[in-house]
């Protein structure tokens, strides 16, 4: 994706569900008008789920996700099965695909009250409309097409344009309410060798993009301009990346709003509440306990990595304890976190809302507190308190 690309975790996520043969792999390629999928008249052609992000009109930038059938009795049948459910934790509008003039079967009930119990979006779409004469047969709440001839595709894009567009309820922002228009905000970026060369890292694209939306000034500075900076503007808010918050607070007068890239995305992706609350574990982690790291990307890791690295180090120095460290990466986040002390998120910025509060709600339904990479730094540097003062709802609240 380039960069000027809307990035895939802000783009509304479309995943196709049904039974094998059922047309799914047909109607996302309709929809696209690509051959995105492989399309067979041999049952389980799709054996993992197929994910292409793209911009369709009236949709706009969308990820559409392809997934195996429901009822997969190939030997890897269940696998696969729970693999197109996990989709689910990402997925903003779910489209069941079912044959026109058939029935539900037992899976596809059981898939309509797995969406609905989760509060998913869904839509359901009776498919092969050309072989069904009698469209009477086609249940009324489905949206009849024809993914080989082309029937209804446009008006299934427009009816997924509108679903996708319901007016939904907090509206995350990511920054544009702490600073108004022409107030400025100081942004401090250490460009050292964990920084991508050439290039600034996602979350604080979004958040120059998102002052600018809100017609606020940006100034950007890397850690040893900081002082000079200060000296030439007063800013209303200092955005500095996590890795640098004790150096950034110093340096920051006190009457200074200040906080991190990391804690405004827990903000924005909707967790930072439960990840403030979360991070009171550290105070009771002991000798042996295990914390999972659980990073939304598979980048690279330098050797000075934030996840797998600098936090570790700072949590054992910090609670004196010998701490055990797993990780996770990209989508594959533990169901089963049996062993777990504590699960430190990352910012989330490849990945949806519905995905990063997934997690924490899989964290927190097995009694694990989950927290967030710059809420852990904050906190261990006895900051948290300041860099949290400026959001409305956890300025008064009492941290570690």
């Amino acid at each position: 994706m380039s960069l000027n690309a809307t990035p895939s975790g802000e783009r509304p996520h479309i995943a196709f569900f049904g039974l094998t043969n059922a047309g799914k792999s047909s109607l996302v390629n309709a929809i696209t008008s690509q051959d995105l999928s492989i399309v067979s008249e041999q049952k389980g052609t799709t054996t993992d789920p197929v994910q292409k992000a793209m911009e369709i009109l009236p949709l706009g930038p969308v990820v559409l996700i392809d997934t195996p059938g429901l009822d997969d009795a190939s030997a890897l049948g269940a696998k696969r099965i729970a693999r197109s459910l996990r989709v689910l934790a990402h997925t903003d509008l779910a489209v069941l695909v079912t044959e026109a003039g058939k029935a539900l079967t037992e899976a596809e009930e059981a898939f309509v009250r797995k969406v609905k119990d989760e509060g998913i979006p869904y839509l359901c779409v009776a498919n092969k409309i050309d072989l069904c004469p009698n469209h009477a047969a086609i249940a009324k709440d489905c949206f009849p097409v024809s993914a080989k001839e082309g029937t209804g595709i446009a008006g299934l894009r427009e009816h997924m344009a509108r679903l996708l567009s319901a007016p939904k309820e907090n509206t995350a922002i990511l920054c544009r309410d702490l600073v108004g228009p022409s107030e400025l905000c100081l942004l401090v970026i250490p460009i050292d060798s964990a920084a991508p060369k050439g290039r600034l890292i996602l979350p604080q694209q979004q958040v120059i993009r998102d002052l600018l939306e809100g017609e606020a000034l940006c100034l950007v500075t890397s850690p040893n301009r900081l002082d000079q900076a200060l000296t030439t503007v007063h800013p209303k808010l200092v955005v500095c990346d996590s890795q640098v918050f004790d150096e950034v607070a110093r340096k920051t007068p006190e009457d200074i709003a200040l906080t991190s890239f990391s804690i405004l995305m827990a903000r924005y992706k909707g967790y930072l509440a439960s990840a403030i609350a979360g991070v009171q574990a550290i105070s009771q982690l002991k000798d042996g306990d295990t914390i999972l790291m659980a990073e939304g990307c598979t980048h690279h890791r330098q050797c000075e990595d934030i996840g797998t690295v600098k936090i570790p180090h700072w949590l054992q120095a910090h609670t004196g304890k010998k701490l055990n460290f797993t990780t996770s990466s990209g989508p594959d986040f533990p169901r089963d976190l049996s062993g777990i002390a504590l699960c430190v998120l990352c910012g989330g910025c490849m990945l949806n809302a519905r995905e990063m509060q997934s997690r924490k709600d899989i964290a927190l339904a097995q009694h694990i507190p989950v927290t967030n990479y710059g809420i852990v730094i904050a906190a261990m540097r006895g900051i948290l308190k300041r860099a949290t003062a400026m959001l409305p709802g956890y300025g008064g609240e009492k941290h570690a």
